[in-house]
């Protein structure tokens, strides 16, 4: 996910993105642990995904507050 793309969502759906990615996480992480993945980079992916979203979710919470 780009952060263009992360930017045109609304705050309310970047709160349920951030959600469903450390859901899908989660469930791939045990996925892993059991079976490895075919390709594990996908995990990192992940992971920045979340930053991203979690990075862009404060930025606009520090812009409310001024």
């Amino acid at each position: 996910m780009k952060i263009s793309e992360i930017k045109e969502l609304t705050t309310k759906e970047i709160a349920e993105r951030i959600e469903t990615e450390k859901e899908k996480l989660t469930r791939m992480k045990l996925n892993h642990a059991v079976s490895p993945l075919e390709n594990p980079m996908v995990l990192k992916d992940i992971r920045k995904d979340i930053a991203r979203l979690n990075t862009e979710l404060r930025a606009r919470q520090l812009t409310e507050n001024k």
